[in-house]
């Protein structure tokens, strides 16, 4: 598979780009990022333009960016006929939507927008899933590092759409009539699932998902180290993305 890489001079996308290098079956052959164009990953000179990756004949392009570039990206690779493997999060149902209908078509190409590559998250995700009937209560706890600005993270989002779909009606009604701190007791997402997020250097990117009934708990937990635990991930979407048909919203299907 001939990839490209958008947003290339980022963190992740640098680990993408190795990544890529490294994996036999696959071949970098483009990377894009405004905010990097002119500088070299991986020995590929990074470009400033979507054009690039039509240029070099991309089979797939990888796109770690931000939601406000991805909603013009993604529509734009379904046009010229490249796959799509994405990374980014804080789209809506109306980027859905459009992202639906791109990559709708019966001969592709197709698309997968996950919101956590590491295969340790996928499973985590469906974990709580599976738990999610059997308990009263249910509070999530989503740790990352000190420059990540959104909360909560888009792993955790998911999962608590996951956790919400999973069951019939909400959890048990927060008791929680004062805070002495206002958001000591997080945000409340769908089913009334409470969310945490935490911001501290040292962390990568990390959650527990911990539910609870009389006498009882179940604590779910996942930690990524290190950006490369999302990498086998990615590769795998890469190698498998023409056989997984129309837009998939998590990893699941590649597993």
């Amino acid at each position: 598979m001939r990839v490209g890489v958008n947003g290339a001079a980022g963190r992740m996308g640098r680990t993408v780009c190795a990544a890529v290098v490294a994996d036999p079956d696959l071949e970098l052959v483009a990377a894009a990022d405004p905010g990097g164009a002119g500088e070299t990953v991986e020995g590929i000179e990074v470009a400033g333009e979507l054009h690039s990756f039509a240029d070099a004949g991309c089979d797939v392009v990888v796109d770690f960016t931000v939601a406000a570039a991805a909603r013009d990206t993604l529509p734009w690779l379904a046009l010229h006929g490249m796959h799509a493997v994405v990374g980014t999060t804080g789209f809506n149902d109306d980027d859905f939507a459009l992202f639906e209908s791109s990559f709708g078509g019966d001969d592709g190409p197709n698309a997968v927008i996950a919101a956590n590559f590491a295969i340790s998250a996928v499973l985590m995700m469906r974990f709580a899933e599976m738990a999610a009937p059997h308990f009263d209560t249910a509070e999530i706890i989503e740790l990352h590092h000190d420059r990540k600005i959104d909360a909560p993270s888009g792993t955790a989002v998911t999962t608590t759409e996951r956790i919400a779909a999973a069951r019939d009606g909400n959890f048990a009604v927060d008791p929680t009539e004062h805070e002495v701190y206002p958001g000591a007791r997080g945000g409340t997402g769908p089913a009334g699932v409470r969310v945490h997020s935490v911001r501290m250097r040292g962390m990568v990117a990390h959650q527990e998902v911990i539910f609870g009934a009389t006498g009882q708990t179940l604590t779910i937990r996942q930690d990524s180290y290190d950006r490369e635990s999302f990498m086998p991930g990615v590769v795998l979407a890469c190698k498998q993305i023409a056989a997984v048909p129309g837009l998939a919203r998590s990893l699941d299907p590649f597993l």
